[in-house]
């Protein structure tokens, strides 16, 4: 339990780091507003912090694609791409867990995705 612990604080921590430079409000411009609130901490839709959710504040996308942090291939920034990268989503579930306490809710969309996304 104790190096779960460490390992929620370090994802933590370096998710502040990143996102220092994020405004804590959130800012008008939204790309998923049909049925998705937008006023929470947490983007049930994508399974992300809503302040970083580029998918739904297109305001953030220019700064995601300035540091080279962008997958093309399927419009998201990378480090927030659950298709190419399945465990950022554990990472980003670790901050929900250690603000709530239990896991998350799935991101809907992003299950969708996968499947469609997937090689044979």
């Amino acid at each position: 339990m104790s190096f779960k612990k460490l390992v929620v604080l370090c994802a933590l921590a370096a998710i502040a780091f990143v996102g220092c430079g994020h405004s804590a409000s959130m800012p008008a411009a939204h790309v998923a507003d049909a049925g998705h609130k937008h006023d929470g901490w947490w983007c049930d839709e994508h399974g992300i912090p809503e302040e970083v959710c580029a998918r739904c504040n297109t305001k953030l996308v220019a700064n995601f694609k300035a540091k080279g942090d962008w997958c093309k291939e399927h419009d998201r920034p990378d480090s927030q791409c659950f298709v190419c990268h399945p465990e950022k989503e554990a990472e980003f579930a670790a901050q929900y867990e250690a603000k709530y306490g239990k896991q998350p809710p799935k991101p809907a969309n992003d299950d969708d995705e996968r499947r469609g996304d997937q090689k044979s």
